[in-house]
């Protein structure tokens, strides 16, 4: 049995609520459930935002120290990391130090400070998460499982961990592996067909938009593009067929993710696709999904929430 907790982003209060809900507490010899074989599969993103990224490593890294809970690398880790290191050629930061960057990191910074010991020790361990997960009756990846790319990360990687280069080329927008690590960690985008723009929630003109992969049976752009704000923008007539290419098949495992800010009732994206990040970084509740018996029919009354 497994319990599937999404971005945690600094939470320690919602994470510590969320846990006794799903039967763990704390004792002399750390976390433990009355059942003794469950285990947390935790989907990344433990970090930034929320005011207690020490706390929220500490209680993840002892359930995983103990056995008890696995982990994908999210896109924050995956930022945390490029920002901290630096290109073996040029010294420059793999990810710039810009304003915007070190603001979305502040709250990181200020527990793990640039180059301390304590720091460099948990940069070590998010590099040691793999890119995703799967078992005999699930999948999980932070934000999207596209089966092409998996597959081309189980071969490029040991069993999704990136290596120091695979780190590097991780940051390299003309390295092929830099299209598979974002897909997997952010989300893919395409290009819309020339012409075409949309303006996003801060009212700035983008010709990308991202996708809902989970969306096989979509037949428009209004259909599979997400974070839109007004689809009429969006254009007309019939989904080319490259915008669908890597959509999640119907006959596939579950697959679980985050990432994706979402609000409102928590919601299956397909009958076999969950995503249970409803914005727990910010006002929203921390979710948890908990698999038992037939893990291939999802249903949202397995879901267990805490906090917003």
């Amino acid at each position: 049995m497994h319990d599937i907790i999404p971005d945690i982003h600094g939470q320690g209060e919602k994470l510590h609520a969320l846990l006794p809900k799903l039967g763990w507490r704390q004792s002399a010899a750390g976390w433990i459930n009355d059942a003794p074989d469950r285990e947390i599969v935790f989907l990344g993103d433990f970090i930034d935002r929320g005011p207690d990224n020490a706390g929220v490593i500490r209680t993840v890294r002892s359930l995983m120290d103990a056995g008890k809970a696995r982990a994908v690398m999210g896109n924050h880790e995956l930022n945390a990391l490029h920002y901290h290191a630096r290109h073996p050629g040029t010294g420059e930061p793999l990810r710039a130090r810009s304003a915007k960057n070190t603001a979305q990191h502040r709250s990181f910074l200020e527990a793990f400070p640039p180059d301390a010991p304590a720091t460099r020790e948990v940069l070590a361990w998010m590099q040691s998460l793999p890119l995703y997960l799967e078992t005999a009756r699930f999948r999980a990846v932070h934000a999207c499982w596209d089966e092409a790319v998996i597959a081309a990360l189980a071969r490029e990687t040991r069993d999704g961990v990136l290596d120091e280069d695979q780190l590097v080329a991780a940051a390299d927008k003309d390295h092929a592996l830099h299209a598979r690590v974002e897909t997997t960690t952010k989300g893919p985008e395409v290009p819309l067909p020339e012409g075409h723009v949309f303006h996003d929630k801060d009212g700035r003109r983008r010709a990308h938009v991202r996708l809902k992969w989970w969306q096989g049976e979509a037949a428009s752009w209004a259909d599979i593009a997400i974070s839109v704000p007004d689809p009429a923008e969006l254009p007309p007539g019939p989904l080319p067929e490259f915008a669908r290419a890597g959509a999640y098949p119907a006959g596939a495992r579950p697959v679980f993710f985050g990432h994706y800010w979402l609000d409102g009732r928590p919601a299956l994206q397909a009958l076999n696709a969950l995503c249970l990040d409803y914005s727990a970084g910010g006002d929203g509740p921390l979710l948890a999904y908990r698999v038992q018996g037939d893990a291939a029919r999802l249903d949202v009354a397995h879901i267990v929430s805490a906090g917003g």
